[in-house]
């Protein structure tokens, strides 16, 4: 889910191939999951290969990473380790959700309302074991780097890029301000063209740029309180947030009262929060993160590559080879560039 700051936040639009040279550390069980929920068959069931198994996230790591190479953008990958307890209300949620869209989709099947069953199909999306063993053996394969944080994927990339390690942490989810991600970058795995959900109309997805100091110099809040903000509103660890108040009221009752513990309870009701909303700042300020990790960039290994999307998930042998070639060239053309940069500083 992510804290609602869409209608919050101050967003710049940007053209990818603008941020050559530059690195991104994508939170990857988030664009794992757009991954599953977008790249379907047209009645909404899966890619799959002759086994049976779910290629629609390899498909996604492969093609949109390559394209992104090609750019002259580093990419890499943060996995999540384990979630906090708090999270588990929001888990729970999340896997009734997917239940009851298992249900409206296999009767949308029945119905033969293809449109209705993709859209349903697109919510049941599980990120299984094998999926993210897959992903990090073809990430190695495509001499792409992977982080494994001891805690949220979102935390770590927002760590990785306060340190300088990486110039953007991407995700779908604004999080990634809470965690203190200096700056966030939206749509990186799902920008193009894509359709609205159960209507003949299509929109333009583009990748867009949020930085923290604009946000807080914006808003006139501090990291501290836009976290606040973001507890009155609901995040991953308490999801409902408190009700009636959504993202203007809940800024504005923050600059004017300065923090949650300052609020009258006049004005927030009997609300009791189910979780002490100290704990829930603490995950954002404090979040667990690790410094024992590397980020190298190597060519792909082509025939590692190809023996195992082609020879054992049934990808096309040309198109993984044009995708990895893309890559090279993305690499060369980097390298080239440095070396330019080097010769006329």
């Amino acid at each position: 889910m992510g804290v609602n700051f869409k209608d919050l936040v101050p967003r710049t639009q940007v053209n990818l191939r603008d941020l050559a040279g530059r690195s991104i550390a994508v939170d990857a069980y988030n664009a794992l999951y757009q991954f599953l929920a977008i790249i379907r068959q047209p009645n909404g069931t899966p890619l799959k290969d002759s086994e049976g198994n779910v290629t629609s996230h390899l498909s996604g790591i492969l093609y949109r990473t390559s394209n992104l190479v090609e750019m002259g953008i580093k990419v890499s990958y943060v996995f999540d380790g384990k979630p906090p307890a708090l999270k588990e209300i929001e888990i729970r949620r999340r896997m009734k959700t997917k239940r009851d869209a298992v249900v409206k989709y296999e009767q949308a099947i029945i119905e033969g309302k293809t449109e209705e069953a993709r859209t349903y199909a697109q919510a049941t999306s599980q990120l299984k074991n094998y999926m993210e063993q897959d992903c990090k053996r073809l990430l190695t394969l495509m001499g792409v780097p992977w982080v494994q944080a001891p805690g949220e994927g979102e935390a770590q990339a927002a760590y990785m890029t306060k340190k300088g390690n990486t110039n953007f942490c991407a995700s779908q989810d604004y999080d990634s301000v809470l965690f203190g991600a200096p700056t966030l970058i939206r749509n990186v795995t799902i920008s193009g063209r894509r359709k609205l959900p159960r209507k003949p109309v299509y929109v333009k997805v583009v990748p867009e740029i949020v930085e923290l100091n604009i946000v807080l110099k914006e808003l006139g809040i501090t990291h501290e309180q836009l976290v606040d903000v973001g507890i009155l509103i609901g995040t991953d660890y308490n999801p409902d947030g408190v009700k009636g108040i959504g993202p203007k009221t809940a800024l504005k009752l923050i600059k004017e009262y300065g923090s949650l513990e300052m609020i009258s309870e006049d004005l927030l009701g009997d609300v009791s929060f189910p979780v002490n909303p100290k704990q829930i700042r603490n995950l954002f300020l404090n979040p667990n993160v690790r410094d024992d990790y590397t980020l190298e960039w190597q060519e792909p290994d082509t025939g590692g590559v190809v023996d195992f999307l082609c020879r054992e998930r049934d990808f096309s042998e040309g198109r993984v080879r044009k995708a990895l070639e893309r890559m090279k060239r993305g690499i060369r053309e980097g390298k080239s560039k440095t070396t330019l940069d080097a010769f006329f500083p």
